[in-house]
């Protein structure tokens, strides 16, 4: 059985993929904060998008969890069309750390 490694993605305070993703988060949070419907799930993507936050600033961020932080974000925030291109642009952001899932 092959054991597969989790390769921390590179992260640090001057790398622009962790400075976009960081902009990215915060964009999604602000979108979030001032969207005025009652989501179910709302916790959720705060706590993820707190989680994220807190990944790429202090450097610990490994691709899987970035992508497990960005699943559980679009599943809580559903289909809501208006926050969609911010979740884009953080799914976008995660990519640049690699490991991209083939299509």
């Amino acid at each position: 059985m092959a054991v597969k490694h989790r390769r921390p993605a590179d992260t640090g305070r001057d790398d622009p993929k962790a400075t976009e993703l960081g902009r990215a988060v915060s964009r999604l949070r602000c979108e979030l904060a001032a969207y005025p419907v009652e989501l179910s799930d709302r916790t959720v993507a705060d706590e993820e998008l707190t989680a994220l936050d807190a990944m790429v600033r202090e450097g610990r961020a490994e691709v899987p969890e970035l992508r497990r932080s960005l699943l559980l974000i679009a599943s809580s925030l559903g289909s809501v069309s208006r926050l969609g291109p911010s979740v884009t642009a953080v799914r976008a952001a995660i990519d640049q750390f690699g490991d991209a899932p083939h299509r």
